[in-house]
């Protein structure tokens, strides 16, 4: 297991299964007998976080140069984005808006300096979700984590 978030809709687990490329939503209702729901996404699978809306998980299928986005509400795959960097590496991700195209969620990579943006926002600004909507080079040659704050201009490597 690479990650392990909790749901902001049910009473489960998200987990990353890193190379089987599934994400696992597992039900804790009942701890004797949990009920798992397996989701193919793509191996690999390490890091990850929420968008602001805490509906969609995001994780980097590190490898393939890849991120996921998982449903959280519908329980299911919703895209596969290509990062254009090399090795996706978040953390948690960071979370903003922009001006130009409303919620996103950035990553950073282990073996690139570019900054990933892919926004987040299906409902009001379809056009861009689940796209990588800005790179931006970095002065490192990589980094492992991005975080940021919503009282907060920096976004942080």
């Amino acid at each position: 297991v690479a990650s392990i978030v909790a749901s902001h809709f049910a009473p489960e687990w998200v987990l990353n299964i890193k190379e089987t490329g599934q994400v696992w939503l597992v039900d804790y209702t009942d701890p004797s007998n949990p009920g798992i729901k397996m989701i193919e996404a793509e191996r690999f699978l390490h890091d990850g976080g929420w968008d602001s809306t805490k509906r969609y998980f995001l994780v980097a299928a590190n490898a393939r140069n890849k991120v996921a986005v998982i449903d959280a509400k519908e329980r299911k795959l919703v895209a596969l984005v290509d990062t254009g960097g090399i090795k996706p590496h978040p953390g948690r991700g960071a979370n903003w808006v922009d001006p130009e195209f409303g919620p996103v969620w950035a990553t950073g990579h282990i073996g690139d300096s570019v900054v990933s943006v892919i926004g987040t926002d299906p409902v009001n600004h379809p056009e861009h979700a689940w796209k990588v909507v800005r790179k931006i080079n970095s002065l490192s040659s990589g980094n492992l984590f991005i975080k940021t704050h919503p009282n907060s201009k920096w976004v942080w490597l």
